[in-house]
């Protein structure tokens, strides 16, 4: 009893209400918003690169968030306990860096016990297996991910309590919206530059942490405490567990660690991971090295490197285009044989940076080289220089590109069009090289007919080993039917095949720019996918019936406002992500401009206050619709700002409409709490049906969005027939 009343006690020292803070301001409204965006990137980008499975899948993180806020909101006239945000801060600190290395080995364990399925390729991870060990490991698995998600859920519930307080306690209900998206904007922007500054999750905090004691400064206890979680939390985060001497950075895309690997036979290495996982190593294969080192190569001749093969089938070509150049050594490899001007393409800035900084032949500073910081698809696309030689090197994702969809970054590299796309670069004579970590046989089975498709003819196909000074891989080469004829009469060529074939294959889909999804066998949903998916729907009904009533208190217009303007948005980003690139800078410029749309249909509606909501309506269905009717392709216009202003009139104008009919709605509710409660439990719901493309094909969401939007409308329909029969004030709803 006494721990009981000492549990009460300590718990309500950190309660307090927006009245404590100094009531209604727009300051404080700024900062909350602020705050709220940037907690949650933050949140996404930390726990993806800290707990690998998440980078495959950080939608799951989002809807998570989406699940705290949207509680927050329908408890916003309840006080709010600071504790109940700072406290699961700390153990999910505790849980993502812990000095406690049973507990770093399990967090480092959960792709293994959650990511396998004969469905779904994720790096490193062996299938299932359907004994009762790998059951029992699921089951755990799925544990740690429900405490993590309940853990993150509870951070957002004191911020959508306050964001909820403050636009319905707002003077200007209409402007207060229009603030909270406008600063939401700048918490996009404030974070997207933190990445783009290769800043690492401690500075992130520190922001955060500051942005939450100006917030809470009008009662200092509060504040203080704060100052010293936030401070606590840093601390742990710097710690670190090295194995051996590493280097720690934090790229836009995702964390990389580089290991320097000296040893007597080898002392001139570099490991890369990212997110913790191996990815590339720099090695040294200059002329000079390799005469000073020559013992190094005598059971594996250099000539026949994995990173030289290329220029047996083309020596000395002309022009090289490397798709995936990483840290150098492909580029090298093309300089060493004679290549006379190469185009080095690679995604991430961060890894092109320690390419020049530490690759021991510098083939970044080469006047023959041309770096581009691109996405592979976004280049071939839109390129029209002509290559003698095509190299995808290596080119494989660890993550995805957004926080909004489940596209990695090289999904739309290996589709149908991408690789017609690319065939169209390629001279008469010239060859086109796919290297590929093979680890699955439908992997390398829809390589082989992906090329066959693309090309016509047979890949050929060699395996090289890996070793100190190489990363081995699958080769598929395909191109110039003659000079493939005259390199396999070359004997040596010959003599290396015979003991190099034998690549396993079995048959998959094949991937189009609508089903991207490479590593993923089958259309489907993958087991992994349903079965977070089914807890996080039982954690989150739980949570809503146990706080908000039950589904029957829902908003249900709301909520399914909610729900479609997330697959709206994810089907958005997923489309415009292949017409300007699969990089971060699209993402923020796109959920940018999405914003800014919902601000334009604020001004709308505070310039025509009861403009019909069938209006809205219909501008979303005929948006739909000819978004539908019109290919993707036609999109593809040589200049960029035909493309960029064709694209955002065609496929963000359902956002505009959208838009329109949420603050139309938000204001008939008097900018209540629980509407935009509802609205984000259903904006929860829309994240888990964005996995449904995973079966059906990402044009299938617009499909999905557009029932959610009819059922919007019907649920608008009873609510003003409700209101009608209850004999509410003539007129109020007449317009809808």
């Amino acid at each position: 009893m006494l721990s009981n009343r000492f549990s009460r006690r300590w718990s309500t020292q950190g309660d307090f209400s927006p009245e404590d803070l100094g009531g209604f301001s727009w300051l404080n409204l700024v900062l909350v918003s602020v705050l709220s965006l940037f907690l949650e990137l933050l949140m996404i980008r930390w726990i993806s690169s800290e707990i690998r499975i998440f980078a495959y899948f950080k939608n799951f993180v989002l809807i998570a968030c989406f699940l705290g806020f949207g509680l927050g909101c329908y408890l916003s006239r309840r006080r709010i306990n600071l504790f109940s945000m700072l406290v699961p801060l700390v153990v999910l600190t505790l849980f993502v860096n812990s000095p406690i290395e049973f507990i770093r080995s399990q967090m480092a364990g959960l792709p293994a016990m959650l990511g396998a399925s004969s469905q779904v390729q994720v790096w490193g991870v062996p299938y299932m297996t359907s004994d009762a060990a790998s059951l029992a490991s699921l089951v755990s698995a799925l544990l740690i991910c429900a405490l993590l998600f309940v853990l993150i859920g509870f951070i957002f519930i004191p911020i959508g309590q306050m964001v909820g307080w403050y636009l319905e306690n707002a003077p200007k209900g209409i402007a207060a919206y229009s603030v909270n998206v406008l600063a939401s904007l700048v918490g996009i922007t404030l974070y997207t530059l933190l990445c783009f500054w290769y800043q690492p999750p401690i500075v992130w905090f520190v922001l955060a942490g500051a942005t939450t004691v100006l917030l809470l400064v009008k009662t200092p206890k509060l504040a203080v405490i704060a100052a010293g979680v936030f401070a606590l939390m840093c601390v742990v985060i710097s710690i670190t567990h090295p194995q051996s001497p590493t280097h720690v950075y934090w790229s836009p895309y995702q964390k990389l660690t580089l290991t320097p690997q000296p040893d007597a036979d080898h002392p001139e290495t570099y490991q890369l991971s990212t997110n913790d996982s191996w990815y590339q190593k720099i090695v040294n294969l200059s002329p000079e090295f390799v005469r000073a080192h020559s013992k190094a190569f005598k059971d594996r001749p250099v000539e026949w490197n994995a990173y030289n093969i290329p220029y047996k089938f083309y020596p000395s070509p002309q022009s090289v285009l490397v798709l995936g150049a990483g840290m150098g050594n492909d580029t090298a490899a093309a300089l060493r044989n004679g290549a006379g001007h190469v185009v080095a393409v690679e995604i991430d800035p961060l890894i092109v940076k320690l390419g020049r900084e530490l690759h021991f032949e510098k083939p970044y500073d080469s006047p023959r080289v041309h770096v581009v910081l691109n996405d592979a698809r976004n280049y071939i696309q839109n390129s029209n220089e002509r290559f003698d030689l095509i190299v995808f090197s290596l080119l494989d994702s660890h993550t995805t590109s957004s926080y909004y969809s489940n596209i990695r970054i090289d999904n739309y590299v290996y589709t149908v069009q991408a690789l017609t796309a690319a065939r169209r670069l390629l001279r008469p004579g010239g060859l086109f090289i796919v290297k590929f970590q093979v680890s699955t046989t439908w992997i390398a089975g829809r390589l082989d007919a992906l090329l066959k498709t693309v090309f016509g003819q047979e890949p050929v196909q060699l395996l090289a080993q890996g070793g100190a000074y190489e990363t081995g891989g699958s080769f598929f080469i395909v191109g110039s039917p003659e000079r493939l004829k005259n390199d396999l009469a070359d004997p040596a060529i010959a003599e290396f095949l015979r003991g190099h074939t034998g690549i396993k294959m079995k048959p998959a889909s094949l991937t189009t720019d609508d089903w991207p999804y490479f590593y993923q066998r089958e259309p489907g949903l993958p087991l992994n996918v349903i079965l977070l998916s089914l807890m996080l729907l039982a954690i989150c009904g739980w949570f809503i019936g146990s706080t908000a009533g039950g589904v029957r208190n829902l908003r249900w217009h709301f909520f399914f406002l909610g729900g479609g303007f997330l697959l709206l948005e994810a089907q958005i980003i997923s489309k415009m992500a292949l017409l300007f690139g699969t990089t971060w800078v699209v993402n923020s410029i796109v959920i940018s401009a999405l914003l800014l749309l919902i601000v334009c249909a604020n001004c709308v509606v505070q310039w025509w206050e009861h403009i019909p909501f069938w209006l809205a309506y219909l501008g979303i269905f005929i948006s739909f619709a000819v978004t539908w009717l019109i290919p993707l392709n036609k999109f593809f216009f040589h200049s960029v700002a035909l493309k960029a202003t064709v694209a955002a009139l065609v496929l963000c104008s359902p956002v505009f409409f959208a838009g329109i009919i949420f603050v139309r709605s938000f204001a008939r509710a008097g900018f209540s709490g629980k509407a935009l409660g509802s609205n984000l439990f259903g904006a929860l719901v829309g994240g888990l049906l964005e996995s449904l493309s995973f079966w059906f094909g990402l044009k299938a969401l617009l499909v999905i969005a557009a029932f959610l939007y009819l059922a919007s409308a019907f649920a608008l329909r009873l609510e003003v027939d409700a209101a009608v029969t209850v004999k509410e004030p003539e007129g109020q709803l007449a317009d809808a």
